[in-house]
């Protein structure tokens, strides 16, 4: 019999939810180390309400809270379909593969479950047998081992998803051409449609209770969802936004347009395949395609070549605002970077127009060949759309990162777009984080995610960080803006650290004074140093695990959604206040449109995004309520500005200390207050 009944009725629910949490009841008979948790208890009942009554809930649930399990056990127990989206990959999978068992185990309640990557994470079988036709004598050495490696798996996979490979590197060059991405979808004209991973994917998904995603699939799916064949997630009227302070950026990327010089090769090589193939069986027709294709190819390296080499310079070097590495360069669209391309551009925009009617001409066509019409025409109006640059609702710039030339629109503000395409077609909604209010205050997610009504709650953090933490601020540090301010960080940085003996993260809000304080760092300290862009982020964490009093100097990427459970991480060190650069394009135009409402985008918009962000990387520190750890925050302003205060007063209750030797005494004595002694 199962452990609790299924349920019908929203009080019926918030009942048996309760019962879960339970001192006695089943999470406790199955989980040794289980013990009830007020906020957890609170959180788990909150959401049954919502899930139940329907509604939208915002819920801030500190660290060590539980809130996973205070989702999943009433999500479950509704006895509905529930989409549960997260922030990154490895929540999704751990989700998954660690908390999904563990309540199937529990609960005694039969349901199914399943988690959804996006398109680009999925062999494309079709894709890859005209890959592997039209590359057979071509393929260079490194590539025919990859290819063998993913022909010996795709024979024997379930799921088509590249993440099982172990050995396939992350920037595998030819994967772009073999995943089962939506722009080369050919829906269920594919010939291999019945077969298709990402279509095996959705049935199950179609046939479970509980289906994971992350948020980039979330706003993908709902940005196509339009298309017969885009849509990827199943209907479902109740969803779970874990990490929802994430869901702003990730939206902005996915309801914009981009195109790059990749998107165009793209569509070139597919059609020089097309042709090697004999897809056309017509040789005029063939000779036509060809023609056109060369002149697409021409005139698109004309158009690239003149963003990357006769824009106007700008030394702005910034950081992925979703944690993806670093920007060459991030401008935007001036009137003085399109006249750059006053010829360039409107040649590119022809030979698209031409491509298309070419092939639209052919007779009785492939449905490759039919595909990559549309997506001609599609490529066309995106870069006429962005070349325009005349909807004040977008902002327009150009990214150059390694050979890649990007050029963007993007969504000033996403707040309609969430509410409307995501928040509006549910029944019940969670916004869940470990940090989603400012100053104890919701306002700016609500702002900025279009929320209006909402049950709120808040849920402070389990661990004793008057016990398990000390905060250290130094007593003088130059102005940031000092040209002192890197070298003075790189000082400081290893006093602590000999303090600490390593056991840290170094996070930075810059690239280049990473790379200066490794310089110094290195110099200095006999301590095992890990630096981000020497090897994918999974492997520099598995090797800061396993070694010995290591360092880890890091960007963006790893201020959130990092666990390092234990002594191996026993400081996080912060070089400043974590500010988006007002150069940035999205950034400023966000600031512009505040101002022009007659509002202080610096308070209403810089500063609680800063202090959300600090918080997320001040959160890497403490992980398990036996972790100890020191937290240092080198930023002056701080202490000396007005708006210093707001960050202080959002951080955890930690006992501060000005005075390096508190560090050793932290360490060497345990003391819950060591400025005390």
């Amino acid at each position: 019999m199962p452990d609790v009944p299924a349920v019908s009725e929203p009080g019926e629910l918030s009942a048996a939810v309760d019962r879960v949490f339970a001192a006695d009841g089943p999470l406790a008979r199955t989980l040794t180390a289980f013990e009830p948790r007020p906020g957890q208890q609170a959180m788990a009942g909150a959401v049954a309400r919502v899930l139940g009554d329907g509604g939208v809930l915002l819920a801030e649930a500190g660290t060590g809270t539980g809130k996973t399990l205070a989702y999943l056990v009433p999500a479950i127990l509704t006895r509905q379909r529930v989409v549960v989206s997260t922030g990154t990959k490895n929540l999704q999978e751990q989700v998954y593969t660690k908390d999904i068992p563990i309540l199937r185990r529990a609960l005694g309640v039969p349901f199914t479950a399943t988690y959804m990557k996006g398109r680009g994470n999925y062999l494309c079988l079709h894709r890859f047998a005209q890959f592997r036709q039209s590359t057979a004598t071509t393929s260079a050495p490194a590539n025919h081992i990859h290819l063998t490696l993913i022909e010996d798996w795709a024979g024997r996979t379930q799921t088509g998803d590249r993440g099982e490979i172990e050995e396939l590197p992350d920037d595998l060059p030819f994967w772009p051409e073999i995943s089962a991405t939506a722009e080369h979808c050919l829906g269920s004209e594919c010939p291999q449609y019945g077969d298709c991973f990402v279509t095996r994917m959705r049935q199950r998904a179609a046939e479970s209770d509980v289906v994971i995603v992350n948020h980039h699939l979330l706003c993908a799916d709902a940005a196509v969802r339009h298309q017969s064949f885009g849509e990827v997630i199943p209907e479902a009227h109740l969803l779970v936004v874990d990490e929802a302070h994430q869901l702003e950026e990730v939206a902005t990327q996915y309801f914009g347009f981009t195109v790059s010089n990749y998107r165009v090769e793209d569509l070139v090589r597919d059609g020089d395949r097309a042709l090697r193939m004999r897809l056309l069986p017509d040789r005029a027709q063939a000779q036509d395609l060809s023609a056109a294709l060369g002149r697409v190819e021409t005139h698109a390296r004309a158009f690239f070549g003149d963003l990357q080499f006769k824009r106007p310079q700008n030394e702005t070097r910034l950081p992925s605002p979703a944690g993806g590495g670093l920007f060459d360069e991030r401008l935007r669209l001036s009137r003085e970077v399109l006249d750059v391309v006053q010829e360039s551009g409107p040649a590119l925009l022809g030979s698209l127009d031409a491509l298309e009617r070419t092939l639209a001409l052919v007779r009785d066509p492939a449905e490759d060949v039919a595909a990559m019409g549309r997506r001609a025409a599609e490529l066309r109006e995106h870069l006429r759309f962005v070349l325009d640059a005349n909807d004040e609702t977008f902002v327009y710039f150009l990214e150059l990162r390694g050979r890649g030339v990007f050029l963007r629109a993007a969504p000033i503000d996403v707040s309609d777009i969430i509410r409307h395409r995501v928040l509006d077609r549910m029944h019940g909604t969670v916004l869940t984080s470990a940090t989603l209010s400012v100053n104890g205050s919701f306002g700016y997610v609500r702002s900025r995610l279009g929320i209006f009504d909402a049950d709120e709650i808040r849920l402070e953090s389990e661990f004793d960080y008057k016990q398990q933490s000390l905060l250290y601020l130094p007593r003088r540090m130059p102005d940031p803006r000092d040209p002192s301010y890197t070298s003075r960080v790189g000082d400081e940085v290893i006093e602590i650290l000999s303090r600490t003996e390593g056991r840290a993260f170094v996070l930075f809000t810059s690239y280049a004074a990473m790379r200066a304080v490794e310089a110094r760092a290195a110099a200095a300290l006999p301590y095992p140093l890990f630096v981000q862009g020497t090897a994918p982020r999974a492997r520099l964490l598995e090797r800061f695990r396993q070694t010995a009093n290591a360092v880890l100097l890091a960007t963006s990427s790893f201020w959130q959604g990092v666990d390092v459970v234990g002594e191996a991480l026993s400081c996080v060190i912060i070089d400043k206040l974590p500010f988006t650069s007002p150069s940035d394009p999205v950034t400023a135009a966000r600031i512009e449109a505040i101002n022009a409402r007659g509002r202080d985008a610096f308070v209403e918009y810089q500063v609680p995004l800063a202090i959300l962000t600090l918080l997320q990387g001040i959160g890497r520190l403490l992980r398990h309520r036996t972790d100890r750890g020191v937290l240092a925050i080198l930023d002056p302003r701080l202490q000396t500005m007005g708006y210093g205060r707001r960050f202080l007063a959002s951080l955890p209750p930690a006992p501060i200390t000005r005075n390096l030797t508190d560090i050793e005494r932290f360490f060497a004595i345990g003391s819950s207050d060591p400025t005390a002694r």
